[in-house]
């Protein structure tokens, strides 16, 4: 009986810890929420630029589109490893070059898609990708449209 009062306090302690660094004066859950946070690994400096510069969702973060936002214990446990299998994927020299959405992503991208525009969405087939008509907004050829205008 001892030993189990020992682990549950243990564990209450490390979650305390985790709660703290990440929603506390730490602040990590917050800094890992920035698109600068997500350039820092991925090797995207040229889509990064473009969605700095020109992109028309340069107002929101990568999260919002490219992780699940229907609500916040999915959203976080989501992060939580997507992160970790970044942080892998990086220290053991595993980051692609050309950064490619999995199956998954894609449904979430779909989704806050979804989710961000609601009534434009209901008047169109949804049976497609959002960026199969959209090209300008995927991360390779963001601000294409603006290039063309003469």
């Amino acid at each position: 009986m001892r030993t189990v009062i020992i682990a549950a306090v243990v564990l209450g302690v490390m979650v305390l810890a985790g709660l703290f660094a990440a929603f506390g004066p730490p602040g990590l859950y917050a800094k890992s929420e920035t698109p600068e946070f997500c350039a820092g690994c991925h090797n995207m400096a040229p889509q990064y630029e473009a969605w700095f510069h020109v992109g028309a969702h340069r107002g929101i973060k990568c999260v919002d589109c490219h992780l699940p936002n229907e609500n916040f214990p999915l959203h976080l446990t989501w992060k939580s490893i997507t992160g970790m299998r970044d942080l892998m994927e990086w220290h053991l020299g595993l980051v692609s070059e050309d950064p490619k959405a999995s199956e998954r992503t894609k449904t979430w991208i779909q989704a806050n898609c979804q989710r961000c525009h609601g009534e434009i969405m209901a008047r169109v087939n949804e049976d497609r990708w959002c960026w199969t008509c959209h090209r300008q907004f995927q991360h390779k050829t963001t601000g294409a449209v603006v290039a063309q205008i003469p």
